[in-house]
């Protein structure tokens, strides 16, 4: 297993792991992949194993103003392909992405997991706490994915 950033070369095998994670919501295109990973702070992580990446997350390591300047991060779309879910590759990617973020200065990380998919206890094992705050979203009805 290597845990390594994403490039444009791995489009399809991000694509193939976002449509694990959404099921039936649009997943946007090869241009919009390449704005997401040529955006500052932003990086998609992703364990390569076989030749592919099959397992991946998507860190944004922001600029602060409070703790001394020190930046934050937010983890989103963290998915494994089901094939190979439970072989420690997210916990790779994870691990990966705390040494980044505590290499950077940053004083917390941040992430948000659905009820439904019984990943808070993995989550938990890695330290993050889902009692310290309480998270809220607001959404907007989600884009279907074309029949």
């Amino acid at each position: 297993m290597i845990i390594r950033a994403a490039h444009q070369g791995d489009f399809d095998d991000c694509h193939a792991l976002y449509r694990a994670l959404v099921g039936e919501v649009a997943v946007a295109d090869a241009a919009q992949f390449a704005r997401v990973i040529g955006q500052t702070g932003t990086t998609i992580f992703g364990a390569e194993t076989d030749g592919a990446l099959v397992s991946m997350a998507t860190l944004h390591l922001m600029q602060n103003m409070t703790y001394a300047g020190r930046p934050y991060a937010f983890v989103e779309n963290v998915v494994t392909l089901p094939a190979y879910r439970g072989k420690g590759l997210a916990r790779g990617v994870m691990t990966q992405i705390e040494e980044v973020v505590w290499a950077a200065q940053g004083y917390k990380i941040m992430l948000l997991t659905g009820r439904s998919y019984g990943a808070r206890g993995f989550y938990e094992t890695l330290g993050y706490d889902g009692a310290e705050k309480v998270a809220m979203t607001k959404r907007r009805a989600p884009v279907r994915a074309p029949s």
